[in-house]
């Protein structure tokens, strides 16, 4: 079994992305996961694979999630758009690099989780930071990043973009 995670954060303003995802074995944990996010669909949460253009899935396998509810056409466009390319081109550069060993694309999955604001409106800031976001997560994911020694080291002087007060 295996189950790698990565995260990694992009950009500024209404455009930044955040990504969280796990890469794993298909009979895995990270398998059921990602059979369950494209079996099950909802409103606002509309699930979708990774493509490159339409007939050319990304390997390994990749669904992309929703961490906000869609709430218009104009994001939904967004997330299956330049956001949907953004992942899918960063998984296969990634697999094209070797981060992700090609010998086992046919035999992971990546669960991806896209962050698309609701106010969102340059694409090309959606993509790229999508793209960066996604390589730098897959990177983390598949290199152990952070360290449990990184981690701790940096706990006491993270300073987190989005905590909501001053310390």
């Amino acid at each position: 079994m295996s189950l790698f995670v990565g995260e990694s954060l992009v950009g500024e303003g209404n455009e930044i992305a955040h990504i969280d995802l796990m890469i794993g074995s298909k009979t895995g944990p990270v398998g059921a996961a990602f059979a369950n996010a494209l079996s099950t669909q909802s409103a606002g949460h509309t699930n979708l694979l990774a493509v490159l253009e339409p007939n050319l899935a990304v390997k390994p396998s990749t669904v992309m999630i929703t961490k906000v509810t869609i709430k218009g056409m104009k994001q939904a466009v967004q997330m299956f758009g330049p956001a949907q390319f953004a992942v899918a081109k960063a998984v296969a550069d990634q697999v094209a690099a070797g981060v992700i060993p090609a010998d086992q694309a046919e035999d992971l999955v990546v669960v991806c989780g896209v962050f698309i604001h609701p106010a969102a409106e340059d694409n090309a800031k959606i993509y790229q930071y999508n793209y960066e976001a996604t390589k730098d997560a897959i990177a983390s994911a598949m290199q152990g990043k952070p360290s449990a020694q990184e981690m701790v080291a940096k706990k006491d002087t993270a300073a987190h973009p989005f905590k909501g007060f001053e310390a």
